[in-house]
């Protein structure tokens, strides 16, 4: 069965890994700097070109253009950062693939077992599952999603992903 869908892989974006209470990341980090907390799990908040997705307990990844990584890793202090917060830089870790289309639920139903309903998964929605058996995160964009998956399977999502839409 062929799909109307398609695929393509996005540039790095800067991402930060960020870990603890939220007070005492607005304490270290300051208010201008961050987006509102997501009030529910799973959900993210955007502002000023940055997005917040509460992944976790505690645990909240920050991402934005790559062109602004600098700006971020200088405003986060990741190196100086007192021990009740962590904060890493992850940029690099992660490949993106935005799939879109009117089949894309089809297409992610095959390698994602989440249920990717608008009322289950609304607009800023955002989960850590699996994609064709590796962990992935994955949120919505404009006209379908978008899957991160660690760097190294980057180019085996893209053969499957080929492959499911044959």
């Amino acid at each position: 069965m062929s799909y109307d869908a398609a695929f393509a892989r996005l540039p790095v974006n800067a991402c930060f890994d960020l870990k603890g209470a939220e007070g005492a990341l607005v304490e270290w980090i300051g208010a201008e700097v961050l987006p509102d907390f997501p009030a529910e799990a799973n959900r993210c908040s955007k502002a000023n070109g940055v997005s917040l997705d509460r992944v976790g307990p505690r645990h909240w990844l920050l991402q934005a253009d790559i062109d602004r990584e600098d700006e971020l890793n200088a405003a986060l202090g990741p190196h100086e950062a007192p021990p009740e917060v962590s904060i890493v830089r992850i940029s690099d870790t992660m490949t993106t693939l935005r799939i879109t289309g009117t089949d894309v639920a089809h297409v992610l139903a095959i390698g994602c077992p989440l249920d990717l309903h608008e009322a289950a998964f609304p607009d800023d929605a955002v989960s850590f599952t699996e994609f064709f058996g590796q962990k992935a995160l994955v949120r919505r964009c404009v006209g379908g999603f978008d899957v991160s998956v660690e760097q190294s399977f980057g180019d085996m999502m893209e053969d499957y992903l080929t492959r499911a839409l044959r």
